[in-house]
C-alpha cells in the first residue's frame, strides 16, 4: 500500500446531507478515497451507508454538499451521469437478464455496432480480454440463468468494468456468496486494483473488512466518525466506533444437555408459488436444547422449509412432528398454540403488519390472553407496560410505542420480531437469518438470546447464510443445495472450506477423504 500522503483522491465527498422526512440519514458526512484502494464503508443498519453510496451513484440527490470526482465537482443527477463520470456500482440484488447470454447481458445497452448491425465478433473478443485481464474467467458465451451466484456476481462486475468503470461500488458483495466464491471475489477484487482501480466496498463483516480493506470509514447515525487505516486498528475497535460501545465476541458453544426430540421432519417435499419442487425428500430431527443449523446459500429452499415447519406453507409429500403430534398441513395459529415460534425471511411481509403501530406489533398473537385481556376486554396499562419494556430490552432505537411498524428501519423492525417472538411461550424457535441486517452489537444481543433459548431446553432451528453465525451457535448443521441435504454434520468434523463445497452442490460423500474415520 502507498503511503497515504503520496496517494491521489479520485472520490471526495463534502457535507453531504440527506433526509427523509423527519430522518436524517446522512449529516454533513465528508468522505476522501483514494486512487487504486480499497476503501470499506462500515456502519450498523440505518447508518446512512447505502444512502450516501446512492448519492454518488445518482439514485438519491443530495439537501446539501457536493461531490468531487477527478478534482472535479459533479453533477450526478442519475445513474447514468455516474457511469459517464466512470463510477460503478454492483447492486446486492442482480440486475442481470437470465435468458441472454454473458455477452448479451454485458453489452445490453452498449452495444458495438458494424453498420446498422451488431458487431458480436468485436464484442466478443473486448468482453473476453476483459475476463480474463481482471481474472474473471467467465466464458461469455453460458447462460446467465444457467450459472451459480457467483458467477453472476463475476458478469455484474464485468458489465461494470465494460462500461469504463474506474470506481467501483460493492454493496455487500458476500452476502449470496459460499467461503470459496468470497476468496475468488477478493482476488478479482485486488487483480482490479492492481491495474488501476478503485473499490468502495460496503459490508457488515467484520472478519472481511480486516481481510479486503486498505482504509475503513466508520459511519453511526448519519456522520462519518472515523477513516482509519486497516494496519492501525482491529475488529474490536471497528465493532465499538460501529456502535458505540464495547462489543464482545463470544462463542456460544457450551455442551448443554439435550432433551428428547422436539421436531421431527420425514423426508417432505416443499413447493414454491410456481409449483416447483424446492424441498426435496429432506429429513431432519431437532433435539430440546440444541441449536441446529441449516446453512447455503440463499434459494435452495431453506425458505420453503422453514414455511412448512411453522405452517405457511403446505409440504407436497411427508410428514411434520412436534413432539410426538403431526402437525402436517396444520394451521400457523394452531402451531404457534403449541409452542413454535418464528422468525422469518421477510420481515415486512411475513414478520409484521406494517400498518400497525409497535404496540399492536407485538401482542398480535396473545392480545386474547391474560394478561393484556380479562373478561373480553383489553388491559391497555399491562399492554403498554409489555410493550415499553420489551422497545427497551430489545435497543429499538429513536420511535415511540405508537409508531406505525412501517417507519421502522430495516434493523429496528427485526429487532421487533424478536422481541415479541423471543418474548412468547415456546418449544421451539425456527429462526430464518435472524440477524440479517443488524449492526454487530445488536448480533451479539440476538446470538446470547439463541443460546439462552439453547441452555433453557428449546430446539432452535437456525437457517443462516453467514457461517460466523453458525459457528458461533450451532454444534451440528445441514447443508443444503437444490433442497437437497449434502450432508448432516458436526462442526468439530468439518472445515470451512468443505461446508463450502456441500454449499456448492458437493455431496458429503463425495468430498476428498477428510473426513475418513470421523464421526458425523
Amino acid at each position: 500500500m502507498m503511503d497515504e500522503q503520496s496517494r491521489s483522491v479520485i472520490l471526495r465527498c463534502e457535507k453531504i446531507s440527506k433526509s427523509f422526512q423527519w430522518v436524517k440519514a446522512n449529516q454533513g458526512i465528508d468522505l476522501e478515497v483514494y486512487r487504486g484502494e480499497i476503501h470499506t464503508i462500515l456502519g450498523e443498519n440505518g447508518a446512512g451507508k447505502s444512502t450516501l453510496m446512492n448519492i454518488i451513484y445518482g439514485i438519491y440527490q443530495p439537501d446539501s454538499g457536493h461531490i468531487i470526482y477527478r478534482g472535479e465537482i459533479a453533477d450526478i443527477k442519475c445513474p447514468q451521469d455516474a457511469i459517464n463520470l466512470g463510477i460503478g456500482m454492483i447492486h446486492q440484488h442482480f440486475t442481470l437478464v437470465p435468458t441472454l447470454s454473458v455477452l448479451e447481458n454485458v453489452i445490453l445497452g452498449k452495444t458495438p455496432t458494424h453498420g446498422l448491425f451488431v458487431d458480436y465478433k468485436k464484442a466478443k473478443r473486448i468482453v473476453s480480454e476483459l475476463s480474463k485481464s481482471y481474472g474473471l474467467q467467465i466464458d461469455v458465451d453460458s447462460l446467465v440463468g444457467d450459472l451459480p451466484i457467483g458467477i453472476q456476481q463475476k458478469v455484474e462486475i464485468l458489465k461494470a468494468l465494460y462500461r469504463g468503470a474506474d470506481t467501483l461500488i460493492m454493496d455487500e458483495p458476500t452476502a449470496v456468496l459460499t467461503p470459496q466464491e468470497t476468496e475468488k471475489l477478493f482476488l478479482s477484487i485486488r487483480e482490479m486494483i492492481k491495474l488501476g482501480k478503485t473499490v468502495i466496498f460496503i459490508s457488515h463483516k467484520l472478519d472481511e473488512v480486516m481481510e479486503v480493506s486498505d482504509r475503513i470509514s466508520i459511519l453511526r447515525q448519519g456522520k462519518k466518525f472515523a477513516t482509519l487505516s486497516k494496519t492501525k486498528t482491529n475488529k474490536r475497535e471497528l465493532a465499538r466506533l460501529m456502535v458505540g460501545r464495547e462489543v464482545f465476541f463470544q462463542r456460544h458453544q457450551e455442551e448443554t444437555e439435550t432433551g428428547p426430540v422436539i421436531l421431527r421432519v420425514e423426508q417432505i417435499s416443499v413447493r414454491d408459488n410456481l409449483g416447483l419442487e424446492k424441498v426435496k425428500g429432506l429429513s431432519l430431527e431437532i433435539y430440546g436444547g440444541e441449536v441446529l443449523g441449516i446453512a447455503g446459500i440463499s434459494g435452495n429452499g431453506q425458505k420453503e422449509l422453514a414455511e412448512a415447519i411453522t405452517g405457511l406453507r403446505r409440504t407436497h409429500y411427508g410428514q411434520i412432528y412436534l413432539q410426538k403430534q403431526n402437525i402436517t398441513h396444520s394451521s400457523p395459529a394452531r402451531i404457534r398454540g403449541l409452542g413454535v415460534a418464528h422468525i422469518p425471511e421477510d420481515r415486512r411481509t411475513q414478520g409484521s403488519i406494517l400498518d400497525l403501530n409497535l404496540v399492536d406489533n407485538l401482542i398480535i398473537d396473545r392480545f386474547q390472553r391474560k394478561p393484556f385481556s380479562h373478561f373480553g376486554f383489553l388491559d391497555w396499562k399491562q399492554i403498554h407496560q409489555f410493550a415499553r419494556k420489551l422497545l427497551v430490552s430489545y435497543d429499538i432505537k429513536n420511535i415511540n410505542e405508537e409508531t406505525k411498524a412501517d417507519k421502522l428501519s430495516g434493523g429496528n423492525l427485526q429487532r421487533l420480531i424478536l422481541a415479541r417472538e423471543l418474548s412468547s411461550r415456546h418449544q421451539l424457535l425456527v429462526a430464518n437469518k435472524p440477524t440479517r441486517g443488524l449492526d454487530v452489537g445488536a448480533i451479539e444481543y440476538v446470538h446470547s438470546q439463541i443460546a439462552a433459548q439453547k441452555k433453557a431446553g428449546v430446539a432452535v432451528l437456525l437457517i443462516s447464510e453467514d457461517l460466523n453465525e453458525i459457528f458461533n451457535l450451532c454444534q451440528r448443521i445441514i447443508i443444503m443445495y437444490q433442497g437437497k441435504n449434502m450432508g448432516t454434520v458436526r462442526l468439530e468434523d468439518v472445515s470451512r472450506e468443505e461446508i463450502g463445497m456441500m454449499m456448492g452442490g458437493t455431496p458429503l460423500n463425495e468430498l476428498k477423504p477428510l473426513l475418513t474415520g470421523k464421526n458425523i
